[in-house]
This record gives structure tokens, C-alpha cells and sequence, in this order.
């Protein structure tokens, strides 16, 4: 398809042509209305002249008589302009005035006509046009009186001129401008559909341009590069969760078949292959939650848990991920606080509370304090959960007082799989930390990580729910643990 043919296909210029078709028929509408009202307001002016001048003739020949009327139609005939006058006899015969010949049957007629005549001075054969009134006399004497259309005739042409020549300024500009919009329009158009098709050919960094107009086709790009930022984040996610996926687990794996290899070999007791198994059973529930873990991130990424959002207050959360993980902090040593004031929040329960237990867990397992660096007393030992609202936002932290996370690693300790140098010796996923982003993203809120001093503060942060009850008035009281 050539330039030209993909222009006058654009919706802009079609567009255009409605918008140029619609005003020429309004501007042809208004001069046809000019025309037509000039027209009758001549018609009414030559009317009220010639009224006035056969009332005047009529006159003068009710008091002079035969005599009087035709000197005064000689006279009037002899004035130069646009009048007509002629008189005749009750046979027909013209015994004054300025017409020479007129359209047959005028005379014959009483009242207005408009009718084709010569004048008695023209010098070619030209018939004219005029609008005349005839009159019959007492004594059968018919009197025609009116004026030349000319004018009229003259200033319509006009009229119809600067509609035509109106109306090609019209077609001009309009065309003009609507291929100026076409190719504006059809140019930023282009580099859209090229930037689509760079990321259709795979690359997902390509971004729609965005101009500075603020116009619709700007907003339309800054919500379809929202959209690719976040299909870039998640096929990013997906091919990494696809590579931590091949890497981390096939340790696991390969572990589980090793000790089912070696079970098979060894041709041991009883009891040495129901130990192999309960190590398989342990090693496959290990899996199993990794992949529960996979699943539930995959879950609160796609936004599919937003269906099952509610109101409810964080504090219970809070006190309830307390008692449950208070035994365990106490088996490793460790003192569990909680301090809540309330929180209302909409979202979803069971996803919040999971992050919030993550968060727990990561706390006993690596908050431990290192006692070379300070002192074990029961401060060092202890593990605070803290629900509380600032503002519009509602905070559920988890303070510890371990070695913390250096700041060049806060970024990269959130993702699938990653676990850092200091706890790649402790069981576990390196999944607790994205799955607790993960459902911060999906209640519009975030996962921050801060010093204890020292330590790791890591906190949800999610926007509160408007209205919520405030029927908790009073702070819940600190509930100090006994180290074990």
C-alpha cells in the first residue's frame, strides 16, 4: 500500500472529511439563507417603491385627468434608473413611457408580475428582468409601473460567487488539514506499531513514545507501557523462577535419588530402609512446600487471590502468628513480643498472615545474635511483631537482633531462591522473603527492609482500610516471653 493510500485510510483523515462535509453544508446553508433574505428584502423594497409611485400617478390623474397622466408618465419615463413605466390604451396601445416590448399577456393581467422586457434606450437585443405592478384605470386605461431585477440579479451573483469560492477555501484547508492531522497522527501511529512489533519479535524492553501533548494517543501509551513494564516483570519472574527452578532444585532432587539409589544397594535391615524412607518422605515434603511456596507467589503476582479479599483487623493476624510461633521461639532460645494497636485492612487473610509467618520464621531461624559481636543478653534474644497504623498505612514488622542483611543485598535477598552467604548452612528455600513481597505488591503496598541497629527490620506496608473501626482504642499490652 503506498503512502498516500495508507493515509487517506486513517480514521483522523476520514474524520476530517465528515468534519469538512458537515461545515460546508452548514456555511452553504447560511449563505443560501443570506441570499434568500436578501433577495426578499429587495423584493419587499421595489414592492413599497412601486406602491408608493402608483398611488402618487393615481393621484395626479384623479385631479388633472387623461391630460395629467400622460405628461406625468412622460416625464417620469425620461428619468434615468431602474423604474419602468408604461401606459396603454384599453386596446393595447403604448401612449407613453420607457418599455419598448414586454412578455405577451402582461398588460392583459392586473397586480405584480415579474416579467421580460426591452427598454426604449437599450442598444442591443437584450431582454432584462423585472418585477412590475399593473393597474386598470376608470376609463380602461392599464398603467404599469416597476422596477429593473438587475440589481437583485447582481447582487445574488455576488453572493453566489463568494459561496463558491467559500466553499473551495473550505474543501482546501479542510483536505489540507485533515492530511496534516492524517500524517501526525499516522507518524506517531507508525512508531507504535513498530515498537509492537519489536516486542512481538521478543524484545520486551521496547516502550510506546510518548509525546508531550498530553492528548489521548499519549494516554493510551503511558497505560499500554504500564502494561509492558509489568508483562517485561513477570515473564522476568518466569524465567527466573524457570531457571532458580532447574538450579535449586535439582540438588533436592538429585539428593533424593542418591539416597533411594543407595537404600536399593546397600542390602541393609529393616530399620535402615525405613529410615531411607523417612528421609525420602522429609526430603519430598521439603519439595512440596517449595512448591506450595512457588505456587502461592504465582498466586499473589497474578493477582488471583484479589477474589478472596475481606475486612479484618492485622492486630489479630499479628496475635495469632504470636501464640503459634511462640513455642518455637522459645525451643531455639529466643523471646517472642508482640505489640498491635488497631490496624484495619482490606485483603486477603490467609495471604497476609502467611507473609507475616515468613517473616517470623526467617526471624528465629537467621535473627540469632552473634556473640562476638555483642553480648547475649535477653534484649539480643528477642523477637518483636508489631502491627500498628501511620497515616493511611498500616505496618506489620518484625524486629530482630541478629546480623541483619548488609543494604547491597536487600534488593537481590527478595528474590526467588536467593539465599545469602551467612545462611546458605540453614535449612530452607530462599523463598519466605518473596513470597512476603509478593503480598505486599498485590495489596498495592510494599515489603521494606531496615536496620535494627543491630539487626533486621522488616516490615509490610499496606494501605488501610478507609472507615475502619477504631473500637481498639487502647494499645494491646506487651506480651514479654521467657527466653528457653
Amino acid at each position: 500500500m503506498t503512502a498516500f493510500g495508507k493515509l487517506i485510510r486513517t480514521t483522523a483523515f476520514r474524520l476530517t472529511l465528515v468534519y469538512l462535509l458537515l461545515f460546508a453544508l452548514f456555511a452553504a446553508s447560511l449563505l443560501v439563507y443570506f441570499a434568500w433574505n436578501t433577495r426578499r428584502l429587495i423584493t419587499e423594497q421595489i414592492t413599497s417603491t412601486v406602491n408608493v409611485e402608483v398611488g402618487e400617478i393615481t393621484a395626479i390623474y384623479d385631479r388633472r385627468g387623461l391630460h395629467g397622466l400622460y405628461n406625468t408618465m412622460g416625464n417620469r419615463a425620461l428619468r434615468p434608473g431602474a423604474n419602468l413605466y408604461l401606459l396603454t390604451t384599453p386596446t393595447g396601445q403604448a401612449i407613453a413611457g420607457n418599455v419598448d416590448s414586454l412578455s405577451p399577456g402582461v398588460m392583459a393581467r392586473s397586480g405584480w408580475s415579474e416579467i421580460a422586457y426591452r427598454r426604449l434606450d437599450d442598444q442591443g437585443n437584450v431582454d432584462h428582468r423585472a418585477l412590475v405592478r399593473v393597474t386598470q384605470m376608470t376609463n380602461g386605461f392599464r398603467l404599469l409601473v416597476g422596477r429593473d431585477l438587475e440589481e437583485r440579479r447582481r447582487l445574488f451573483g455576488i453572493v453566489a460567487k463568494a459561496a463558491q469560492w467559500s466553499i473551495l477555501v473550505v474543501v482546501v484547508l479542510g483536505i489540507g488539514g485533515g492530511i496534516f492531522v492524517a500524517r501526525r497522527v499516522l507518524r506517531r501511529i507508525d512508531a507504535m506499531t513498530g515498537t509492537t512489533q519489536r516486542i512481538m519479535a521478543g524484545d520486551l524492553s521496547g516502550r510506546l513514545p510518548v509525546g508531550r501533548s498530553g492528548d489521548e494517543l499519549d494516554r493510551l501509551a503511558e497505560n499500554l507501557n504500564a502494561m509492558l513494564e509489568r508483562i517485561e516483570a513477570l515473564m522476568t519472574g518466569l524465567k527466573e523462577v524457570s531457571d532458580n527452578i532447574a538450579h535449586d532444585l535439582k540438588t533436592p532432587l538429585t539428593r533424593l535419588r542418591n539416597r533411594a539409589e543407595e537404600a536399593l544397594a546397600r542390602s541393609g535391615s529393616e530399620a535402615d530402609y525405613r529410615a531411607a524412607l523417612e528421609r525420602t518422605i522429609e526430603e519430598s515434603d521439603g519439595l512440596i512446600r517449595t512448591f506450595n511456596a512457588l505456587l502461592m507467589i504465582a498466586r499473589a503476582e497474578s493477582g488471583q487471590a484479589r477474589g478472596n479479599m475481606d475486612n479484618f483487623d492485622a492486630a489479630d493476624v499479628a496475635n495469632g502468628i504470636h501464640e503459634l510461633y511462640e513455642p518455637l521461639a522459645e525451643d531455639d532460645g529466643m523471646t517472642l513480643r508482640v505489640k498491635t494497636s488497631p490496624t484495619p485492612v482490606h485483603g486477603n487473610r490467609e495471604l497476609i498472615s502467611q507473609a507475616l509467618a515468613n517473616l517470623v520464621e526467617n526471624a528465629i531461624k537467621y535473627g540469632k545474635p552473634d556473640s562476638a559481636v555483642q553480648p547475649l543478653n535477653a534484649g539480643a534474644r528477642e523477637i518483636l511483631i508489631e502491627a500498628r497504623r501511620e497515616g493511611d498505612q498500616i505496618l506489620l514488622s518484625v524486629t530482630d537482633h541478629g546480623p541483619g542483611i548488609p543494604v547491597s543485598d536487600r534488593k537481590h535477598a527478595v528474590e526467588r531462591f536467593v539465599r545469602l552467604e551467612a545462611s546458605r548452612t540453614l535449612p530452607g528455600s530462599g523463598l519466605g522473603l518473596s513470597l512476603a513481597s509478593a503480598v505486599a505488591t498485590l495489596h498495592n503496598g510494599e515489603l521494606r527492609l531496615g536496620d535494627a541497629h543491630p539487626g533486621l527490620v522488616a516490615t509490610l506496608v499496606l494501605p488501610a482500610r478507609a472507615g475502619g473501626s477504631d473500637r481498639l482504642a487502647a494499645q494491646t499490652q506487651d506480651v514479654p516471653q521467657k527466653a528457653a
